[in-house]
């Protein structure tokens, strides 16, 4: 399989290098979805969300053995697509029991603007946190060694590859290469990308994550306490899978079963029945402390000169 994936790299770069000679628009739309249609038809060991609309929109679950694209709008929306990523890989050691260390990848820029991830806030996903192996190299071309290194070496169960934009060095023909590599080696490789447009790219999947609001939280009863704050929500949209049509879905991860549901419409929430403030005026207190002090006697002095 890998001479065939390797032999099937250089003639899209072939066919795009005499693209660029003849001065024709680069076939690249083109060229993706035959490179998706040959990565759907080898198969490979997928990851359902047991949630039946999802699963079908995505043929059976996430691949795997391939590259998927994870994408937020802005910085504003990083907390939500990196703790989307890590419900991803939490669900993975959930279901498929895999054990061994995580590889996170981020580009300098990245990580000024989002930092490194954070060991309190990555063990409620079912992840240890000394299992998390952080780089970031200088420059976007160390970035993409590391990570073709990291899948070839298959001592990672999961490398999440975390870029900003849409850089000119990493296209088309770099996802190709990492998804390849991805398959070669029967290990996923996350590309979470902040502050990026769509873009033809040879991920099996790519989704758009934005946070939404959290709902409450429900007691053992199945009773809701109001006014509590229950699991994370993320909103996704599918933008590219075997859907003509992205699809958009509201998904809640249970931190304890560590599983996606569908979450409930949020206009149903309790925490919207009453406005964080009701808008009362309060009283003036009479004897608070920043009155002002009442003036002494004023006395005229002559000018010195």
């Amino acid at each position: 399989m890998a001479n065939e994936a390797a032999a099937r790299e250089t003639l899209f770069a072939l066919r795009e290098q005499i693209a660029r000679l003849e001065g024709k628009n680069l076939p690249a739309m083109a060229a993706a979805k035959m490179e998706d249609f040959a990565v759907r038809a080898n198969g490979g060991e997928r990851l359902p969300f047991n949630i039946p609309s999802l699963d079908a929109a995505l043929n059976g679950g996430l691949l795997l053995d391939s590259l998927t694209e994870i994408r937020s709008g802005s910085f504003y929306d990083a907390g939500a697509a990196s703790g989307f990523i890590l419900s991803l890989v939490g669900l993975m050691k959930a279901r498929k029991s895999a054990k061994g260390p995580m590889l996170w990848i981020a580009d300098a820029f990245t990580a000024c603007e989002t930092g490194v991830p954070y060991a309190g806030g990555v063990k409620p996903f079912g992840i240890d946190p000394q299992a998390i192996f952080h780089a970031s190299p200088r420059r976007l071309e160390d970035a993409l060694w590391l990570a073709e290194a990291a899948l070839e070496s298959k001592a990672f169960i999961a490398t999440i590859f975390e870029i900003h934009g849409n850089p000119k060095s990493f296209g088309l023909i770099e996802s190709r290469r990492l998804n390849l590599r991805a398959k070669a080696a029967g290990r996923p490789l996350l590309l979470l990308r902040h502050a990026g447009s769509e873009e033809a790219s040879s991920a099996s999947f790519r989704m758009s994550v934005e946070p939404a609001p959290a709902l409450e939280r429900r007691l053992a009863d199945g009773s809701v306490l109001g006014g509590s704050i229950g699991h994370p929500v993320f909103n996704i949209t599918l933008e590219k899978s075997k859907n003509p049509a992205p699809l958009s879905f509201r998904l809640e991860w249970n931190l304890h079963d560590r599983q996606f549901h569908l979450a409930r419409d949020p206009n149903k929430s309790a925490l919207r029945k009453w406005p964080a403030h009701s808008g009362t005026s309060l009283s003036v207190s009479a004897d608070r402390q920043d009155r002002p002090k009442a003036l002494g006697s004023v006395m005229a002095f002559e000018k010195a000169s």
